[in-house]
């Protein structure tokens, strides 16, 4: 770099990534991109904490003060990115349709209410008895629903409050 009369250094001209990225790396950066950068200040983290766990392991001593807690942080962010990264790539994966005993897909045709048959979409209402029905049809009184509301209600109510029988007491 060449110095002018002010004293400020001229820039020179753009260095490619020696990663071969395709980005301009800079100097401060050991002539690699930012991205490639970061990864090999991470895998550095990673091999300096391994190797410090590996350490304490051999010599059996369990001090904190000894532990650099800002290579956990690095590692921990580094492996929080890979995890979301795994779970984005299981959500973009599309599930296999149903398919049948004889290996035919299972197709499901639109929903619809289980009294009137009305296409309901995304409109529809589940109902207890696992029939999905019309805004009509959504009450147990107006399809005639084989459900037994009492009885579960006897049951979540017992459920939740448990027979409590106090001990006898002596009589004096």
């Amino acid at each position: 770099m060449e110095q002018n009369e002010t004293g400020c250094q001229t820039p020179q001209a753009p260095i490619l990534c020696v990663n071969n990225c395709g980005f301009f790396g800079t100097t401060v950066t050991m002539n690699m991109c930012s991205k490639c950068y970061k990864d090999v200040v991470m895998k550095q983290g990673e091999a300096e904490l391994a190797a410090s766990s590996f350490q304490s392991i051999m010599n059996g001593s369990s001090s904190t003060a000894e532990k650099d807690y800002s290579d956990v942080a690095v590692v921990v962010k580094a492996k929080a990115k890979t995890v979301s990264s795994e779970l984005l790539v299981a959500s973009t994966q599309t599930s296999a349709p149903p398919v049948s005993e004889k290996g035919e897909e299972i197709r499901e045709g639109p929903k619809r209410c289980g009294t009137c048959r009305k296409r309901v979409g995304l409109t529809g209402f589940n109902c207890r008895c696992g029939s999905i029905f019309c805004s009509v049809h959504r009450y147990s009184d107006k399809h005639e629903c084989p459900f037994d509301y009492r009885t579960a209600g006897q049951e979540a109510i017992a459920k939740s409050n448990p027979v409590v029988k106090a001990e006898k007491l002596d009589k004096i």
